[in-house]
């Protein structure tokens, strides 16, 4: 045997070791998943239809590579739960749109946070650090597995870690002064925003976002909850080598996205008129300027404006 037949050997071993060693971790060869009445197959079906709108059979049959009869046999069982409906598009009418019920989230529920937990007990004995490795491995093996995708961002998107913040706050201080003159009175605006967030952190209802690209933060964005029914759109900037790749609308639809997913009915943002980019992100999202005023802050005399989206 050459050299290379003895290193792709190596190579199948160590994969089907690492795959055994997973599937074990979480569970995935267990009958009913996360000591519940549904296999594997059914929850990522639950899954998708939570997450994400407008999926018909064929967008399941071809993300899940599932068999297009066994699809249509749990789709049938969950009809009959009530778990999903079925709803003819207006804009094809052969394509019926698959919508998760009331009863269908209330079973996937317990499902999803159950998945949290389990992860959370997975991740919690080990320092932010060996997380932070731990992701990075996980996304490079989905990087180098994954089909190419022809027009992939080159950049992801991640939770906030320890350390985020503060970087994020220097960040924007030092920005908004090379680009705008603004004085040190914004980094301490910026950083009380993102302590207070830290401080009153409720994961259930808001989320920070970090674009990441090759290893290094390109940009974020905060939405924080403001009531039941209204959450905010806070510090959200890119990174100068890091703009034209999408990453500033990028982060506002995750959080129209979020906030749809959470039931919020309105989005609201305060900016500046002389954040000529920003603003053009809110507007091509959506966003509504609802009203204006001038006031002097930053060493500067400036105009601020309130934005907000109806979702």
């Amino acid at each position: 045997m050459d050299q290379s037949s003895s290193t792709s050997s190596e190579a199948v071993s160590a994969v089907r070791r690492f795959s055994r060693f997973y599937t074990r971790r979480l569970g995935l060869l267990n009958r009913r998943l996360l000591s519940s009445e549904f296999p594997l197959t059914e929850v990522r079906i639950l899954y998708e239809l939570a997450h994400r709108n407008g999926l018909t059979a064929t967008d399941l049959v071809r993300e899940l590579d599932l068999d297009a009869g066994y699809l249509s046999r749990i789709l049938t069982k969950f009809e009959r739960r009530g778990f999903v409906s079925r709803e003819t598009s207006g804009r094809d009418a052969r394509r019926a749109l698959l919508t998760l019920t009331a009863a269908g989230r209330k079973a996937f529920e317990p499902l999803d946070r159950a998945s949290r937990e389990q992860v959370d007990s997975l991740l919690s004995p080990l320092t932010p650090d060996q997380v932070g490795a731990l992701v990075r491995s996980m996304q490079t093996i989905e990087q180098l597995l994954a089909a190419p995708a022809p027009e992939r961002a080159p950049y992801v998107l991640r939770p906030h870690r320890i350390g985020d913040i503060g970087w994020v706050a220097r960040r924007q201080g030092m920005l908004y002064a090379q680009e705008y003159g603004w004085n040190e009175e914004f980094e301490a605006f910026v950083a009380e925003i993102g302590a207070h967030f830290i401080m009153h952190f409720d994961p259930q209802w808001e989320r920070c976002w970090i674009a990441e690209r090759d290893g290094a933060i390109a940009g974020s964005i905060f939405l924080v909850r403001e009531s039941d029914d209204t959450a905010k759109l806070r510090m959200l900037y890119v990174e100068p080598s890091a703009r034209g790749l999408g990453i500033g609308s990028r982060l506002v639809d995750e959080c129209i996205r979020f906030g749809r997913e959470k039931g919020y009915r309105k989005l609201t943002l305060w900016t500046n008129d002389v954040l000529v980019s920003a603003r053009r992100i809110y507007e091509a999202a959506g966003f509504k300027l609802v009203k204006e005023e001038q006031h002097h802050s930053f060493g500067k005399d400036l105009v601020g404006q309130n934005w907000e989206l109806t979702l």
